[in-house]
């Protein structure tokens, strides 16, 4: 015969109610209650051992330039944590790190644990690391990346239009030689952000300049020491630079400062990200914010869609967009 709710009630001794919302993943049941009344359902069969009660989030690893030095993603996997948990799943973090040698076998296992649908932070991938997730035996999400070929769902930052819309606000307050500060570790998100730093030059009819493009490493002490040497040479500089992202901005403005250029006087500078440090540098530096904790709940939600079986026949590819934080690193220009 089979288990109805009214059992499983009777069984654990919770009432019909807290159990169907305990098993439809409802808010207001407790993490203890939900997991002793799931237990009950599967030993009884009401559920197969493989129903998703799980949410993992996969941090991907390349190298560990991006995700280990920037606080950008805590607010992130904040965002991530509570959506879970008002949905009434548990969550669960990973790392998978490509340089290890079993992260196939890692992966794979991942990937095949029972009851358990995964969102990938997959900021670090690069052209080609996407092929171990290709056709995934769970519901998964990607975060902060996609794939050309459009068969997997994805959550991103409008990474292009927001450069551009940075950058035409530079160009607004009348610079014309504008640089970039280009990151080490080319992400697909950074070079989106160059497509669109590209596309404002190009609607003001303003060359892109390649001796005003300075290559930086990615964290804020490389990107310092990268640019120091830069500027030993007695580079000309452009009025204007955008770089990558903060930790860049940052590092870049510290060895400008140290080298007697005033900021934004002699050189106004852009980021983006705005990590928390960005509102108390000196000068506090204009940027563009991510909902980055938005980014979070949006992928949690639309993995429970998967999982619940809403619009699976449909890839989407979900991208949310940033705004400008205007402070005092950009000088209007006379």
């Amino acid at each position: 015969m089979k288990v109805s709710i009214r059992d499983l009630s009777k069984m654990t001794g919770f009432s019909p109610a807290t159990v169907s919302n305990a098993l439809n993943h409802k808010k207001g049941v407790n993490k203890e209650t939900a997991e002793e009344i799931f237990r009950v359902a599967r030993e009884t069969g009401y559920l197969s051992a493989n129903a998703v009660t799980k949410i993992r989030l996969l941090i991907f690893k390349k190298n560990g330039l991006i995700i280990d030095d920037t606080p950008f993603f805590q607010s992130l996997i904040e965002g991530f944590e509570e959506e879970c948990h008002r949905l009434g799943y548990e969550m669960v973090i990973s790392r998978a790190d490509q340089r290890e040698p079993d992260y196939l076998n890692q992966v794979q296992e991942i990937l095949r644990e029972q009851g358990a649908a995964v969102v990938v932070l997959a900021t670090e991938m690069m052209d080609g690391d996407l092929e171990p997730f290709r056709n995934p035996p769970c519901p998964l999400v990607i975060l902060d990346h996609w794939s050309e070929s459009m068969e997997l769902n994805a959550v991103l930052i409008n990474n292009a239009d927001a450069a551009r819309m940075i950058t035409e606000h530079v160009l607004d307050y009348g610079h014309t030689e504008v640089g970039y500060l280009r990151g080490s570790f080319r992400i697909k998100g950074f070079r989106s952000r160059f497509v669109g730093f590209q596309t404002a030059l190009k609607k003001r009819r303003l060359p892109y300049r390649e001796e005003y493009t300075v290559t930086l490493g990615t964290s804020m002490n490389d990107a310092y020491q990268d640019m120091l040497q830069y500027l030993k040479k007695n580079p000309k500089l452009p009025t204007a630079f955008f770089a990558d992202n903060d930790m860049i901005a940052l590092g870049a403005m510290k060895a400008l400062q140290e080298r007697g250029y005033r900021i934004p006087e002699d050189v106004s500078i852009v980021g983006f990200d705005d990590l928390s440090f960005s509102a108390i540098s000196s000068p506090a530096l204009t940027t563009l914010r991510v909902p980055n904790k938005e980014m979070g709940k949006i992928a949690v939600r639309r993995l429970v869609e998967l999982v619940e079986g809403i619009g699976t026949d449909t890839v989407t590819k979900t991208q949310v967009c940033p705004s400008i934080i205007y402070r005092d690193t950009v000088k209007k220009m006379e």
